[in-house]
């Protein structure tokens, strides 16, 4: 690997991670050894990269630094064009359509060299057609970024209708449904609400109280624990986790 490469390499590791990074856990990423890690770390400070730390405690890169955009490997290209395709066969029209446009924009900028990638990739996302969403999901997308609550009338799978107020705090992209993550004011709990069952919704200017990176963590840690105690007894992955919450 070129030295510029493994210094690009060097700046995304730290670029991710929110901890310290020891030059150890680098070196066996990119499976160099520690002595080539510290002498390049060195190099970055020396460049006024705004690395801070040092050996044996780890390094972190301070907010406000930016590489040049889209310096792209071969297989981060791979990886965001698979993605988009997910995303394509997967989500409503409007995120469709954004996927489509950032396969665009990027093969507008990358090297010459890399855009056969975009053109004919080697990578594929197969999918199943989904049901329609019954729910305005850019609204919806929305209304989570906002923490607005919003009240649904919505039929479980026994066709019983029912009205709630949840607090959306993240959309679920499974294979074929897409399942609305939610506080329910009605349950007082947390549950998964198919968007193709949504009968009405009508998205309220309230925001609801609780942050909503709280509630996020509150509902990762209840699906690991569900998950752990359902797999003790007979085995069980976190689709099943999910439609044990499905309302």
């Amino acid at each position: 690997m070129r030295r510029a490469d493994r210094l690009f390499r060097i700046v995304q590791i730290l670029r991710r991670k929110r901890r310290p990074v020891t030059a150890g856990e680098i070196a066996e990423e990119m499976e160099t050894s520690l002595r080539t890690i510290y002498r390049d770390i060195a190099q970055l400070m020396a460049d006024r990269v705004p690395i801070r730390g040092e050996a044996g405690v780890g390094y972190v890169l301070e907010g406000g630094f930016d590489m040049p955009p889209l310096m792209l490997t071969a297989d981060e290209v791979e990886a965001a064009i698979l993605g988009a395709q997910w995303v394509m066969g997967r989500a409503d029209p409007v995120l469709s359509r954004a996927a489509a446009d950032l396969v665009a924009k990027i093969g507008a900028v990358i090297p010459e060299h890399l855009r056969p990638l975009l053109m004919e990739p080697g990578l594929a996302a197969p999918h199943k057609p989904a049901p329609p969403d019954a729910i305005d999901m850019p609204r919806l997308r929305a209304a989570i970024r906002r923490q607005d609550k919003v009240f649904i009338v919505y039929r479980d799978e026994k066709n019983a209708a029912s009205e709630r107020i949840i607090w959306p705090i993240a959309i679920a992209y499974l294979d074929v449904v897409r399942l609305i993550v939610a506080w329910c004011e009605l349950r007082k709990a947390f549950r998964h609400f198919r968007t193709d069952r949504v009968i009405r919704a009508d998205f309220l200017d309230v925001r609801y109280p609780t942050p909503r990176a709280r509630l996020r963590h509150q509902w990762r840690k209840e699906m690991e624990l569900q998950m752990r105690t359902q797999t003790a007894r007979r085995g069980s992955d976190e689709k099943t986790v999910a439609a044990a919450w499905m309302e």
